[in-house]
């Protein structure tokens, strides 16, 4: 028997909307071990989308098992890994019990839209009764709106994870029951996985990291507390909430395993993970991640940018505890992959994901199909939890071609509407933009997009930047390889393999015709499923 080789590793459990991923880094992000494997999706209802909370966790340490013996197969050893990092899907909410640690209920993900009614009836309450600012100080209507704005850099929208969970208590009677009685525990999927990897309910800690908390509807963007008026105003005991945490610090350690006792060192969201796997730590720097949604997020710095072209303002990361936050201004797209998802398994057009390119490049051009993928109303820049997906333009000349190609458009002009209002915002016209995620693995898919956005597109050779982004965190905070998230410097031999860059060639002329006939079909998607304030 060989005897296997001692290393230095950082690993990273990258916990998404329809897989979960265990990836092993060398200290120049090349990709030792990994394991990938998906996990069942639930759609009960029209609008509805869930996550079984414990089939996530069997899956992420299903996927840590045999990732490690992967590496053991490479010849290394599994205690070559230092550090774990976590990077997760964002805003998708899971209520659990203090007493038992199993989940209360099904996990509501980011993409549903179920809430719509929860929304309308808080914005019925900031129109009437207003948020308490101050001890009898009320702000109302409009004032009420910019106050919340002002407090978590965000808007009221079934997107973020405080209206999933007031759903979930005014909706489940278990829920409900938990929080009346101060048994229940909240938490999004990096809470949930850290309870569980570090003991669950035999003294797992329960923490909340600070860019997930961001899209809570209650952290005080400034301050970085969860905050008391928000509470308040969303009828939430302060009890069930994780001990807030920077992105970069060691919380605990692996309590099983094959990892038992290492330490987790990194958390971050998923967006944010991929601005810092991309290295786009310093302001002006920007970055599109094409998962199942899309997510441009845009460095700002130590500056809070409150949008007034609706983007919103979030934590990018904090690189350790009590230090300073860096913040980004975000737009975020919900269907992007998941529409060809929706073209490969709903409609049958295609057998895999990759297809897509070939069939759209086909044709030319779309044949003058616009395909608003609204599959769950429309988020930044537009928020308009009732609009409703919409294929316009379907003639007998329509094959699934155009609506192939059609649907590649949709996750480009998109994406030009939020970098439209990140430059009215910043006053920054980008020249480039950096890309990773699924959806980037097709030239046909880049192409179309440096044609409509008008702006060079550059991908990385080595896209798993999520993984990547919560990997350096991780490493920083042991400071492993010297690696120091503060100091961009010690980053620079990290992910240098090159990349490619996708330039436009579309005449001006027709990219503006194109984005013409985008706007109208958006103006036509618009309020189809109004929510009702009951």
């Amino acid at each position: 028997m060989s005897i296997l080789k001692q290393g230095e590793f950082v690993g990273s459990l990258d916990c998404g909307t329809t897989s979960v991923r265990f990836i092993v880094f060398d200290q120049y992000a090349n990709i030792v071990s990994q394991h990938q494997l998906e996990f069942p999706q639930y759609y009960p209802n029209p609008g509805w989308h869930e996550h079984d909370p414990e089939e996530i966790q069997e899956i992420s340490e299903q996927c840590i098992t045999q990732a490690c013996a992967k590496l053991e197969e490479a010849g290394w050893a599994k205690e070559s890994v230092k550090v774990i990092g976590i990077t997760n899907q964002r805003e998708t909410t899971v209520a659990w019990s203090r007493t038992t640690g199993k989940p209360l209920c099904k996990a509501i993900v980011w993409t549903d839209s179920r809430t719509k009614n929860t929304v309308a009836h808080f914005e019925h309450l900031l129109a009437t009764t207003g948020i308490e600012v101050e001890p009898g100080q009320f702000k109302i209507g409009e004032e009420g709106v910019e106050a919340v704005r002002d407090i978590t850099g965000l808007k009221l929208s079934t997107y973020f994870s405080g209206i999933k969970l007031r759903w979930m208590i005014d909706n489940y009677s278990e829920v409900q029951k938990a929080h009346d009685e101060d048994d229940l525990l909240f938490g999004t999927i990096e809470s949930w996985v850290v309870y569980n990897l570090t003991g669950g309910v035999q003294g797992g800690i329960h923490v909340g990291e600070v860019t997930n908390a961001s899209r809570t509807l209650f952290l005080n963007l400034r301050k970085l507390t969860w905050d008391e008026r928000l509470l308040t105003f969303f009828g939430f005991r302060r009890s069930m909430l994780p001990k807030l945490v920077s992105s970069s610090e060691v919380y605990g350690h692996m309590s099983h395993g094959p990892l038992k006792g290492v330490p987790i060192g990194g958390l971050i969201g998923d967006q944010q993970g991929a601005l810092v796997g991309n290295k786009c730590l310093r302001q002006g720097e920007a970055k599109c991640t094409y998962g199942t949604g899309a997510f441009l997020l845009f460095c700002t710095g130590k500056d809070i940018v409150n949008s007034s072209h609706g983007l919103l303002s979030t934590v990018a990361y904090q690189p350790g505890p009590g230090a300073a936050p860096v913040y980004a201004l975000e737009g975020s797209i919900g269907v992007a992959g998941g529409a060809i998802k929706w073209l490969r398994d709903s409609m049958g057009f295609i057998k895999s994901a990759s297809e897509i390119n070939t069939l759209a490049a086909s044709v030319p051009d779309t044949g003058g199909v616009c395909f608003v993928t609204a599959f769950s109303g429309l988020l930044a820049p537009y928020w308009d939890p009732g609009a409703a997906g919409l294929l316009i333009g379907l003639s007998s000349y329509t094959t699934p071609a155009h609506i192939a190609r059609a649907t590649m458009e949709a996750t480009a002009f998109q994406t030009r509407a939020v970098l439209e209002s990140m430059k009215l915002d910043s006053r920054t016209k980008l020249e480039h933009l950096k890309v990773d995620g699924g959806m980037t693995n097709g030239d046909v898919c880049m192409e179309i997009l440096a044609d409509i956005g008008g702006f060079d597109v550059v991908r990385p050779d080595m896209r798993e930047s999520t993984a990547l982004g919560s990997a350096l965190l991780a490493g920083s905070a042991i400071r492993l390889f010297g690696w120091d998230i503060s100091k961009p410097a010690t980053l620079a031999e990290v992910n240098t393999k090159g990349s490619r860059t996708f330039n436009p060639h579309m005449p001006e002329e027709d990219r503006e015709k194109g984005w013409t006939t985008w706007l109208r079909a958006v103006e036509r998607s618009k309020g189809w499923d109004e929510g009702v304030y009951e």
